[in-house]
């Protein structure tokens, strides 16, 4: 903050002036005055009584009385054993917001040619099922983890890798083509994703009967399993698959398509998106290849029975299977084989894994790995690790039962907006698309922010009801804030009142006013705080607070009902910028606003 290294600055030279001593500005602590005292910096004085020579007290009372001579910022002071409570003038708040106003990006570093590009891969579905909650949980951290990066001067590529070959595919494939009678998504009018998904649940339910009439017969789960002629049908599947079987891969394909289609739709709902999206089944070969030719160099070694393994017990950790006996690839080597194919598209300076905390030791391994191979973001990647998800005990019921998906909680959330816009009156002066879309941006609002607030290496619960809530830490209250502001603005424009760039910096202003100034100026740093620790989390309850703090000076103070033109002016513009700081949070979060609630 400028008015910060203002003071600063004047303490380094009052300093030399009183104790005649220079200190860098590194050894000047302030910090933001704690509510309970008066003042908006604090100044540390322990670390100049060797120069002083003198009490803490005398020492932080000769330094305010040098600065209350000297530097005009400063307007008043009070001395708190070793702590200087400095209130800073009216007037450099009032140029502190003229500077916020002037920028309509305030807060955001511009990327440029000589930007960094990280790539942030997210979401990660398989092509047999649709997405569910803990994929929200996962494409809302990648996604506004994305526009965080890109706010911190990031080149940025979004993507994602589909998990779209195996074993499971195929018992979905294998399921339509035995009992499917030909049902499309448009025979049935059901989503591609969730039509797949009903056949992969049709497998695992007659899986189970086949295996308990095995199991009737004497023998135990395993065998009952390796046994199954339904499991044997699969794994031939499989095996056709791999061989390049006409028929199969035309299945496989047009299957595949259907739950595209699918995805597309639910992604577009959600509001994430992708530059670039990798397939497993592009990739395992180039995995295969890696592994070779590390086998050649001697990175990895070959056992007996023909197996391929990387040996990291130097590194502390264990050995790890690369290559099965049978050649064919396990998860780690379609890692390896995408990440080749990512960094001859890319030139990447950091690669980000959006990945939850049950794969740790994976990419533990995988950094290791790809180091050795001579990846240059190999040592460097970041395993961008969350915590799970769930619901409160039989808050939702989903089709399957077990799962909750995607699509039926964002379908939940926007209908529950409605309901509560239409009790509350709200939507009373709205034509139906107008209330029918803000419902839309309210309930997925409420979706987002509540598990965006929380830190993501936390396991969390979702508590639907409890997030659609109009007050509290909520995504609808910071819109309703937002809405609220945009509604005095239009009054104001009304009423002809036009909003000046520049204040002037001649009328006093409360403390309230001086500490809304103060939050505004913080979002810059919060902005680099999230980008610096990866998390959403910051932004989202800087917002909050804000908010918050917005709210009580709305209740106290008058706005376009104050008399003095000046100070009417002044608030307008304060409120202004509020919005601007509001609308930018919330868009890193993947949050829309709505102008009018």
């Amino acid at each position: 903050m400028v008015i910060e290294q203002q003071i600063t600055e004047a303490i380094r030279t009052g300093i030399q002036e009183l104790y005649g001593a220079e200190v860098a500005s590194s050894q000047v602590q302030l910090q933001k005055t704690k509510k309970e005292f008066k003042g908006h910096l604090t100044l540390v004085v322990f670390p100049f009584l060797r120069m002083s020579r003198k009490s803490p007290e005398q020492t932080a009372q000769e330094i305010g009385e040098y600065l209350l001579r000297n530097e005009p910022a400063v307007a008043g002071f009070n001395v708190i054993k070793g702590f200087l409570n400095l209130t800073i003038a009216s007037s450099c708040w009032i140029d502190l917001l003229n500077s916020i106003n002037r920028q309509p990006s305030y807060g955001i570093i511009p990327v440029t040619e000589q930007s960094p590009l990280v790539m942030i891969e997210y979401s990660s579905p398989n092509t047999n099922k649709p997405l569910h909650l803990g994929h929200v949980r996962n494409n809302l951290l990648g996604y506004s983890l994305a526009k965080i990066l890109k706010a911190n001067g990031n080149k940025i590529v979004k993507t994602n890798i589909v998990n779209d070959r195996g074993i499971h595919i195929c018992k979905s494939m294998l399921a339509w083509q035995k009992w499917g009678n030909g049902a499309t998504p448009e025979s049935t009018g059901k989503k591609g994703d969730h039509l797949i998904g009903d056949f992969y649940v049709l497998f695992s339910n007659k899986l189970k009967e086949e295996t308990a009439a095995l199991e009737a017969k004497g023998l135990s789960k395993e065998e009952a399993e390796a046994q199954s002629p339904l499991m044997a049908e699969a794994r031939e599947m499989l095996r056709k698959w791999e061989a390049g079987d006409k028929e199969v891969r035309a299945l496989w394909k047009m299957m595949n398509d259907w739950v595209y289609a699918g995805f597309d739709e639910t992604y577009k709902l959600m509001g994430v998106d992708f530059d670039k999206i990798y397939y497993e089944s592009q990739t395992y070969l180039e995995g295969k290849k890696k592994v070779m030719e590390g086998l050649e160099k001697g990175i990895f070694y070959r056992r007996e029975d023909g197996s391929v393994w990387a040996d990291l017990t130097k590194e502390g950790l264990d050995e790890k299977l690369l290559l099965r006996a049978d050649g064919t690839s396990v998860y780690m080597t379609q890692d390896i084989g995408t990440a080749k194919l990512r960094f001859d598209d890319y030139p990447i300076n950091k690669m980000i894994y959006v990945v939850g905390n049950e794969q740790n030791y994976h990419f533990q391994v995988l950094s290791i790995l790809l180091d050795k191979l001579g990846f240059e973001f190999g040592k460097g990647l970041v395993h961008f690790s969350y915590g799970m998800v769930e619901l409160p005990e039989g808050k939702m019921k989903s089709r399957e039962g077990t799962v909750v998906d995607a699509d039926d909680l964002m379908a939940e959330m926007i209908n529950t907006a409605g309901e509560i816009s239409q009790e509350l009156g709200k939507a009373s002066e709205m034509t139906p698309e107008e209330a029918k879309d803000i419902a839309r941006i309210v309930g997925l609002g409420s979706l987002k922010y509540f598990i965006l607030k929380v830190d993501p290496r936390k396991n969390m619960t979702f508590n639907p009801k409890e997030s659609i809530d109009f007050n509290g830490n909520t995504g609808p209250f910071i819109q309703y804030t937002y809405a609220r502001i945009r509604s005095v603005l239009r009054k104001a424009e009304e009423q002809g009142i036009t909003l000046p760039e520049n204040l002037p910096l001649t009328f006093e202003i409360s403390e309230k006013e001086e500490n809304l100034i103060q939050m505004l100026a913080d979002y810059a740093e919060i902005v680099k705080e999230a980008g610096k620790l990866y998390s959403p989390a910051c932004i989202a309850n800087y917002t909050y607070d804000l908010v918050k703090e917005y709210n009580q000076f709305y209740h106290d103070f008058s706005i376009l009902r104050e008399e003095n033109e000046k100070l009417k002016r002044f608030r307008l513009v304060l409120s202004a910028n509020v919005a601007k700081i509001v609308k930018s949070g919330m868009d890193l979060l993947g949050i829309e606003v709505p102008e009018r609630m």
